[in-house]
């Protein structure tokens, strides 16, 4: 082998040996460089003499990346979900705050006015638990709103990081087709690593499908994991929008395309919240199964307890002995348009007093399905979910009201609400409104009266035996079902109408005539089977709006009056009325009218064991969902990460084949001058 072929290797070998340290250096400047990843220098043998120095190019496992970005994505949506499911967890949970604990503190002072109906400092002590009670639901709600509010500026933050990282990704994968196209050697590692790092902060935020382009060098094509194109392989991109539609509170998300094509024209795809994962999927999941439906559960527990103590205080007799009336002031609410319906329209809606049982959590999308003289005859109604998705009945099917025929003022819907459509502008088949009774209602009921002799303790009619009775026959109950004055035997200003039945007597023991005011019979009844409710089945009409039931056997001629009871403020039934409304079921479960009612307590204790539930299921999730990132991770770490221990063996040995190949050239040079000398 001649001198020159030394020179040749030596020189190679040289080459090669100072590659492979200026690698090893840069891994190792850049072992604490976040996004880095390590580097390999490949050598080939030469098909001549020596070494030819290969590519340099990263070393990466795209199935541990991936992997490791599937777990980001997972860790993303749950951290974002558990740390928002907890804060509503904590606060309805607690004593401070506990609707729960307001209640029983409520019925509590009833209980005690009830010992003494005339004492105004008892009185005065259930207003102030009605008060407390209502600020304890005013602060739910206020709470839920704002955090509605906050939760909305975050959905824009992270759309708005979004869509620069996929700008960003969009730039660079250009950028990398260009730099590939230039080089037949090194990778653009630089470009690749920035391209790595923004599209696993993307994967934080939301889930999406990365793939290696099969047209273009280098580059990569983004999808979410539903499908829709983020970042295509040309360098072109589609970006997140936040919009809104009837609730201006509720966010949704479009993607916008830009297809850059004359024959493909852009447009605003809808995207499923549900399918988005990351930390935005997690603020959807967040805002549609526990911050939605919760506003709305306070909504209707707040509603079913104030009209339910509204109706029985309404049936008995205040301190001034007047009939009682409303003690909670529950307000109307606006129905709101959808986009596509223009115009000045007023839809208003309210609770239909004495359905406040039958509210649901639902929202109400009605649909003018028909028209006469510019107002609406028909409507579709869709019971909605709070993330606007139809609810479904016992069957699976959505929960729909066709062929809903309605006329001027207030028309009665399903669920106990009633809506009116009124405004300037006439409408129009096809108009869409969206009504939500309870999502922001518990913030607005307000008290109707502060005067403790407002609360009616006592009940309006009262019942006794005749002294001269031979049965043993006692009333035993006097109920009242019904006080409005014109739809009953009350005339409102403290007493009965002379038409009011104020007498049963018994002609026999199965038999009796009742008696009105006047001393006319109206109605006479035989073959009884038991004595309760005896006007009821007298079926006198129109019904006085009370009732009598006896206990013990009459005989003929034994009488029982029923009279105003004027003068009977230490008369209690009706306080214990209100009391016993505790432990009645009055809360709506579902839309299924079907379905079994709960107590108070009950629904705000279903409602807490739900949201802890999930809460705490979110907490476990994510505790596994961190261990396999971390498994992820250093599964990734072990291939692409910089070893420092790895890289300093590699110096040594690559320093060590420098200086041998540098010994070489020394040993070539000397070579050559001796045989020079020798040649002279």
């Amino acid at each position: 082998m001649s001198s020159v072929d030394l020179f040749s290797l030596a020189t190679s070998g040289v080459n090669a040996s100072g590659k492979l340290l200026q690698t090893t250096s840069n891994n190792i400047a850049n072992v604490n460089t976040p996004g880095y990843v390590r580097e390999r220098t490949e050598l080939n043998n030469s098909q001549v003499f020596g070494v030819e120095i290969g590519n340099t190019e990263r070393v990466i496992n795209v199935f541990a990346q991936n992997q490791l970005r599937r777990d980001i994505t997972a860790v993303g949506e749950l951290e974002a979900f558990s740390s928002k499911a907890s804060a509503i967890d904590t606060l309805l949970a607690g004593d401070a705050n506990s609707i729960s604990k307001g209640l029983s503190e409520y019925f509590s002072a009833l209980q005690t006015a009830a010992d003494d109906p005339t004492n105004l400092a008892s009185r005065e002590q259930v207003l102030g638990k009605s008060e407390s009670l209502l600020q304890r639901m005013r602060t739910l709600s206020d709470y839920m709103i704002e955090k509605e509010e906050e939760l909305n500026l975050e959905f824009t933050s992270l759309v708005n990081r979004a869509n620069t990282l996929i700008g960003n990704i969009g730039d660079l994968n250009g950028n990398i087709v260009i730099a590939n196209g230039n080089s037949t050697s090194d990778q653009p590692s630089a470009l690749l690593n920035e391209r790595d790092k923004a599209v696993d902060e993307l994967s934080s935020i939301i889930g999406i499908n990365v793939k290696e382009s099969q047209s273009q060098n280098g580059a990569i094509t983004i999808n979410l994991t539903s499908g829709e194109s983020l970042v295509l392989d040309n360098g072109a991109f589609n970006l997140f929008e936040v919009n809104t539609n009837a609730d201006l509170s509720l966010k949704q998300l479009a993607l916008e395309t830009n297809f850059g094509s004359q024959t493909k024209g852009d447009a605003s795809l809808r995207v499923q919240e549900s399918d988005l994962g990351g930390a935005l999927g997690g603020l959807f999941k967040y805002r549609n199964e526990v911050l939605g439906p919760t506003m709305r559960d306070v909504g209707q527990l707040s509603v079913a307890f104030a009209d339910s103590m509204n109706q029985q205080n309404k049936l008995g007799m205040d301190l001034d002995g007047q009939l009682g009336g409303n003690i909670f002031d529950i307000p109307t609410f606006r129905g709101l348009a959808y986009e596509d319906t223009n115009g000045d329209y007023i839809v208003t809606a309210q609770v239909t007093e004495g359905m406040g049982s039958q509210l649901t959590d639902a929202d109400y999308k009605v649909e003018v399905r028909a028209v006469s003289a510019g107002v609406p005859s028909e409507i579709e109604i869709t019971l909605l979910n709070a993330d606007g998705t139809p609810k479904k009945d016992g069957s699976g099917n959505d929960v729909v009201f066709s062929n809903f025929a309605v006329s001027s003022g207030f028309n009665e819907l399903p669920g106990g609400i009633e809506v009116d459509f009124s405004g300037p502008s006439s409408y129009t088949v096809g108009n869409e409104f969206l009504i939500q009774p309870t999502k922001t209602i518990a913030s607005k009921i307000d008290f109707n009266t502060t005067r403790p002799e407002d609360l009616a303790f006592a009940t309006p009619v009262r019942g006794q035996a005749d002294n001269t009775n031979l049965g043993d026959a006692n009333v035993v109950n006097v109920s009242v079902n019904n006080t409005e004055v014109g739809n009953s035997a009350f005339d409102g200003a403290g007493g009965l109408l002379s038409t009011a039945p104020a007498q049963i007597r018994f002609t026999a023991a199965d038999a009796y005539d009742v008696i009105d005011g006047t001393g006319s019979v109206v109605a006479s009844v035989s073959g009884i089977s038991d004595l309760n409710n005896l006007i009821s089945q007298a079926g006198i009409t129109p019904a006085p709006g009370y009732d009598l039931s006896l206990d013990g056997v009459p005989r003929a001629g034994d009488s029982f009056s029923m009279e105003y009871n004027t003068d009977g403020f230490n008369d209690n039934s009706n306080a214990l009325n209100l009391a016993a409304l505790q432990n009645e079921n009055l809360v709506q479960v579902s839309s299924e009218a079907s379905n079994t009612q709960r107590t108070f307590q009950d629904a705000y204790a279903s409602m807490v064991g739900r949201i802890g539930q999930d809460a705490s299921m979110a907490k476990v999730s994510l505790a596994s969902a961190e261990a396999m990132q971390v498994q992820s991770e250093n599964w990734f770490q072990s291939v692409s990460g910089v070893s420092l221990d790895e890289e300093a063996a590699n110096l040594i040995k690559y320093q060590q084949s420098y200086a041998a190949a540098a010994r070489i050239l020394t040993t070539a040079q000397e070579l050559f001058n001796t045989i020079l000398q020798s040649a002279r």
